[in-house]
């Protein structure tokens, strides 16, 4: 079975910030677009941010733009989402998601269909 592992989940104070980080026992993450996607109480998933494969372009929901930072650390086999000024609206379930196939740049557009990790609880109060 694939494993895909998330960590840095936690409490923070708002302002503060976490870093997160996706990885899998599996798969060699670079060859991979990767997506974090997020899910807070009674809401939709929302893809917060993605790296593609290959051209490693990065792509950011507005609500977090220059506040996150996706990155790569090939030699630990990691995509991490560094997150900073953390807002109590960021509070969610960060899910990491490796695209189904190497042979597909692309972000991950959705869950379904994808490789998924169980998740890690962000949250975000005083």
């Amino acid at each position: 079975q694939v494993q895909i592992v998330e960590s840095g989940g936690g409490l923070v104070q708002p302002g503060g910030s976490l870093r997160l980080s996706c990885t899998s026992s599996e798969f060699t993450l670079d060859y991979y677009a990767i997506g974090w996607f997020r899910q807070a109480p009674g809401k939709e998933h929302e893809l917060v941010s993605c790296v593609t494969a290959r051209s490693g372009k990065t792509t950011y929901a507005d609500s977090v733009k220059a506040r996150f930072t996706i990155s790569r650390d090939n030699a630990k086999n990691t995509v991490d989402l560094q997150m900073h000024d953390l807002k109590p609206e960021d509070t969610a379930v960060y899910t990491c998601v490796v695209r189904d196939s190497p042979l597909d740049s692309a972000c991950p557009m959705d869950i379904a269909g994808n490789y998924r990790g169980q998740g890690t609880q962000v949250t975000v109060s005083s």
